[in-house]
């Protein structure tokens, strides 16, 4: 919310604007920034008034003028200037060398020293395009004045500047949502009076114009009042008012728009004008319209209203506006309006707020009505209305003043204890400020006693309800850093911080992920239903459907992360981004249970990678590298790596939406991630056709397996040992398998194991494959012998039924061309005879 300094200063004697921000945010009414306001850019700084003494043509340029301008300076300036109506004798605006100009139109700029067609000139005489004065640009401007040559011109135009207050207004605090709130808080701190807007009686003066109202939804309109007004004539704002508005960042449309746009900032009441001649029937009625009635709303949009809607209509039902919301296209004010309906109004706080979020529409009206208005400022509003529409457009008032307030909200009367006062506070406060304080704030006290009060709360306080929120009135206003700290105070009983903090994790993570390029996305969890129908995993009876759908295409809460995510995949492609990678942190939903009716509901938080394209940017060196599978499952194993997550088991994937990939599980056998390349059906329905990897891993789970601390040990003093060992298998045993029955077997020397060749062909037989592995062994007591090494080599052989020991009349298999970017260890060789394994050391 943003107040103007100037404004608010009307009302109440101010410090200056660095100080009243300190005030005001500890009152609870942060400032969130202080910008100095100008109406002229610049507000004419560098530009001084000068008098032309010499104006004689150029002499290498027939539409130029050479002149001397004396500037108040020792001696006058030499100027070239273009204008036809330059002449000796006038008093002009120069602009000095090294002023900056804010022309009217076009970007800043700045005087310098130059010589045009070979004549010095040292300044510029203006136009009042060229300063931002006005549009006009017919010639120079020529000043009527006395004032000496130098002396500033904007002592001449005085042009207004201000400085605009951005207030962070909490959704509590509605009743500051103006100039005169704010002055209210001041007020109570400066324990002084405010200066009261002034306000016309409304009394019928001018041709008859009756205009009647009907409420026909009381319960969503508990106050309703309006004036008619004739003879207007609708025009441009004067400037203190157009001024006034642009300082707090609203633009000027006419008088009697700005009027009611004035009011509402500086009373916090929202006013509607309607042209009157467009009300049918001469009658206003406040109801609902049948669901799904259109209206053209101010903005020229067709919308369709929902039952729950409050419309402000004319006798024939027609719609003409949106009630606290948004004004209509036809009915509002214009240049040719003469007569005008003047509405005020307190609209129930919660039709509002479902309107507006129901049309995406957040005016400063519903902004205020949603948060609570005062019903008993309704007339006090409209009577300030009247006055300055009569004062700025003119007009008399056509009918009396109609007011509906069938039920007057009456204020929030409760007790309040001096004993819970000094408790809350921590300190005795006098009984006198505490009660000065209140009247300040326009709380009314009553029956006091010596154990304490009654108050009476206005109804436009809607965040003073209790006793507590009475003593956090009385507690802003003393000042909260005026409160001593008590000798004995301790922080015990805060609760503690959290051990794992999942939303640092998160961001940690995404950067790790950032920092490998991907990008982050977030998706709509609302999605289509086809989606599920193309994965068996995700039935129908487990679907969460939306009962108020905005449509059918967004008419399911997802089950999984994959088809949104492939919608973003798509939409790049089809932009010939081809090279992409995305990752996400979102929700899935689902219903638990079989019985009909006895469901609940279920949400999980999810991890997705998306993957497709080159591996890097294509290179001359490097060429064009495709992404694989090995890439997205490298990037989940840093994942789990990043978490801390202890090691793995890996399975072929079951998922339907994987044409193949690895399935990880914990010991358990719990489900932690899913990695592979996506099947052709759902790339089929997003329409793309080119190859995409997916990984999906349980977020939940990771966050609760995260362990933050980080072990340090002292880096062995023995070195580490490696053998390299050549084995063929049947193409079902898998690595993971290998390397699990190594690590369960020997787990003191074992440091790490690794795959580092894989060959399969017509030398080993179709159903066969050779790994060739490398195991990293250390004691970090002692060095390895030979002996010690061989242990777990032999203790491996057995888990896997191969036999260690010379290989007699077995020779060593040869495996064909291997690879050159890896090779088999020599260390070892292997042969399998038809009763298992044998193993030679070489």
């Amino acid at each position: 919310m943003k107040i103007s300094y100037h404004w608010l200063q009307s009302y109440i004697a101010l410090p200056d604007p660095e100080t009243l921000g300190a005030q005001l945010t500890a009152l609870g009414l942060e400032v969130e920034g202080i910008e100095k306001f100008e109406a002229i850019p610049g507000s004419l700084a560098g530009l001084v008034i000068g008098e032309v003494l010499t104006c004689e043509a150029h002499p290498n340029a027939d539409k130029l003028r050479k002149t001397t301008v004396d500037i108040g300076q020792e001696a006058p300036v030499p100027i070239v200037c273009g204008a036809a109506n330059v002449a000796a004798g006038q008093k002009v605006v120069v602009a000095t060398v090294g002023a900056t100009l804010y022309p009217s139109q076009g970007e800043p700029f700045e005087i310098k020293k130059a010589k045009i067609r070979g004549e010095a000139s040292e300044g510029m005489i203006c136009a009042e395009d060229e300063i931002g004065l006005g549009t006009s640009h017919a010639g120079i401007i020529v000043l009527d004045t006395d004032l000496p040559n130098g002396r500033p011109a904007a002592d001449y135009f005085q042009p207004y500047t201000d400085y605009t207050i951005e207030i962070g207004l909490t959704p509590n605090r509605a009743d500051a949502a103006s100039h005169w709130g704010v002055a209210r808080d001041l007020k109570a701190l400066y324990q002084t009076s405010l200066c009261r807007p002034e306000v016309a009686d409304i009394q019928a003066s001018g041709p008859d114009l009756p205009i009647s109202v009907v409420v026909e939804n009381p319960e969503a309109c508990l106050r309703y009042a309006g004036v008619c007004l004739t003879g207007l004539k609708v025009g441009p704002s004067p400037e203190w008012l157009q001024n006034r508005l642009k300082a707090i960042g609203l633009r000027p449309i006419n008088n009697v728009v700005d009027i009611t746009n004035f009011v509402l900032h500086e009373l916090g009441q929202p006013l509607h004008a309607f042209d009157a001649d467009q009300i049918k029937g001469g009658r206003i009625r406040v109801k609902t319209l049948a669901e799904g009635t259109e209206f053209t709303t101010l903005d020229a949009v067709k919308r369709k209203l929902g039952g729950q809607d409050l419309m402000i209509c004319d006798d024939s039902s027609q719609g003409l506006c949106i009630a606290g919301v948004f004004g209509g296209l036809h009915s509002g004010v214009h240049e040719g309006t003469q007569n005008v309906f003047l509405e005020s109004a307190y609209f129930d706080p919660g039709y509002i707020r479902r309107t507006s979020q129901r049309h995406g529409l957040k005016t400063d009206a519903s902004f205020r009505f949603e948060r609570g208005t005062d019903p008993n400022g309704v007339v006090f509003a409209l009577q300030r209305a009247v006055l300055l529409i009569q004062e700025i457009a003119g007009g008399s008032i056509a009918s009396g003043l109609v007011d509906i307030y069938p039920q007057p909200v009456g204020p929030f009367v409760f007790p309040v204890r001096y004993r819970q006062i000094d408790r809350l506070i921590g300190k005795n406060l006098d009984h006198h400020f505490i009660k000065e304080t209140l009247k300040a704030l326009e709380i009314e006290v009553q029956n006091e006693s010596e154990a304490g009060f009654t108050v009476q709360v206005p109804p436009y306080r809607v965040d003073v309800q209790r006793e507590a929120d009475i003593i956090e009135e009385i507690a802003r206003v003393y000042g909260y850093d005026q409160l001593e700290v008590g000798q004995y105070l301790g922080a015990g009983y805060l609760a503690e911080f959290p051990e794992k903090d999942a939303h640092k994790i998160q961001f940690q993570l995404s950067q790790s992920l950032a920092a490998l390029g991907y990008t982050e996305m977030m998706n709509n969890s609302l999605t289509k239903p086809e989606y599920a129908d193309l994965l068996p995993e995700h039935p129908a009876q487990k679907r969460v459907e939306i009962l108020n759908k905005l449509s059918e295409e967004l008419g399911v809460m997802r089950q999984t992360l994959l088809f949104s995510g492939l919608e973003v995949l798509a939409y790049n492609l089809n932009r010939r981004q081809t090279d992409l990678k995305f990752f996400e942190f979102g929700k899935i939903y689902f219903r638990e249970g079989e019985n009909p009716g006895l469901e609940k509901f279920g949400e999980r938080t999810r991890l997705a990678l998306f993957l497709t394209g080159l591996r890097q940017e294509e290179h001359w060196r490097l060429g064009r590298q495709k992404s694989d599978f090995y890439d997205l499952a490298q990037v989940v194993a840093l994942i789990f790596q990043k978490m801390n997550l202890p090691l793995v088991q890996m399975e072929p994937s079951n998922f339907s939406s994987l044409a193949y990939g690895l399935r990880y599980l914990d010991k358990k056998g719990q489900e932690i991630a899913q990695v592979g390349k996506v099947a052709p059906a759902p790339l089929k329905a997003l329409d793309i056709k080119v190859p995409v990897l997916y990984a999906d891993l349980d977020w939940e789970y990771l966050l609760q397996q995260y362990q933050s601390g980080v072990k340090f040990e002292e880096i062995s003093k023995f070195p580490e040992v490696r053998r390299d060992l050549s084995l063929v298998l049947d193409k079902s045993v898998a690595f993971q398998t290998i390397a699990q029955l190594a690590r369960d077997k020997e787990r003191k020397l074992l440091k790490s194991l690794n795959v580092f060749d894989v060959y399969e062909g017509e030398n080993i037989g179709p159903d066969k494959k050779a790994y060739a592995l490398s195991f990293i062994l250390e004691d970090k007591t002692q060095t390895l012998t030979d002996k010690v090494i061989e242990k777990p080599c032999k203790s491996s052989c057995r888990l896997l039924k191969m036999n260690w020991g010379p290989l007699s009349e077995n020779k060593p298999l040869n495996c064909g061309p291997r690879p050159q970017t890896a090779g088999f260890g020599s260390n070892i060789s292997l042969q399998i005879p038809k009763k298992g394994l044998l193993l030679q050391k070489n």
